[in-house]
């Protein structure tokens, strides 16, 4: 048989082939995120209202950084509420919720989660007049969720509730606006309750902090609900305007009951 007629039989056969069935349409846990979390509220386009900053290849899956950006246009009177954080993929996609006080001006939030798998994080914004608004980014990290702890159980314990507070000015438009920063770092191990002990061979279970609230003297500045996915060592930077208060006062509570407290003088304004 020639080579040319080798070739024809061979299209031939291609041809009467069956197509190969298409591939899965890969799981969209979205929807039903929004329908859960959201009660099926109507989300518009965010681009205008808020922006979230993380990498796309996360270096560690375990202490991934995240910024939330508040960017409402000028003029707008309305001011955010809150913010919520959803890492789709995660085992428990929830990963915070963040409630702003209605004078402090926060406009920017930063802190580090886990990521458990490739994924879309949503952010979405609730403003002063009920409106959400979202965004996205796609992160590709794997395995964060079952990280083993940095610390031995018997360490972890031994910084358990120890709150630092740092104070700092806000570079960029802060000599207009007076914007301060400030991070709060919270020794923890916030296990997930995925991860395995790796003498016992038994997994560690869930033990983190689920609540952190923040004041300028009786002024709610920020409060954080969170779940699993706030990496170990809670850390969490925000920006806010100084009220004239004189003292921060933070309080966190983890899922065992403990509660931890700390209170710093206010540092100026100034540059």
């Amino acid at each position: 048989m020639s080579r040319l007629l080798s070739l024809s039989v061979l299209l031939l056969a291609m041809q009467a082939a069956p197509a190969p069935a298409d591939a899965p349409t890969p799981y969209d846990p979205w929807p039903s995120l929004q329908q859960e979390i959201f009660n099926g509220r109507a989300l518009q386009d965010g681009s205008a209202v808020l922006a979230i900053e993380m990498p796309g290849r996360a270096e560690d899956a375990a202490i991934v950084p995240v910024t939330l950006r508040l960017t409402l246009p000028p003029g707008d009177a309305r001011k955010v509420s809150a913010i919520t954080l959803v890492i789709d993929h995660n085992p428990s996609p929830l990963a915070a919720r963040f409630e702003l006080g209605r004078d402090a001006g926060v406009s920017e939030i930063s802190t580090r989660v886990r990521v458990n798998d490739y994924t879309d994080v949503h952010v979405v914004a609730e403003l002063s007049d009920g409106a959400l608004y979202m965004v996205k980014t796609f992160v590709k990290a794997s395995g964060g969720c079952s990280v083993p702890a940095a610390k031995n159980a018997v360490e972890a314990r031994a910084n358990l509730g120890q709150i630092r507070l740092r104070q700092f000015a806000k570079p960029g438009d802060a000599a207009t606006s007076g914007a301060r920063e400030a991070q709060i770092m919270i020794g923890h191990p916030n296990n997930s309750g995925l991860q395995m002990d790796q003498l016992t061979q038994l997994y560690t279970p869930a033990f983190f902090v689920d609540e952190l609230r923040v004041w300028l003297d009786d002024a709610p500045v920020l409060a954080m609900l969170g779940g699993i996915s706030i990496s170990e060592n809670p850390n969490v930077q925000f920006s806010y305007v100084p009220t004239g208060g004189k003292r921060f006062r933070v309080e966190a509570k983890d899922t065992e009951g403990h509660v931890f407290q700390g209170e710093w003088k206010a540092e100026s304004s100034g540059m």
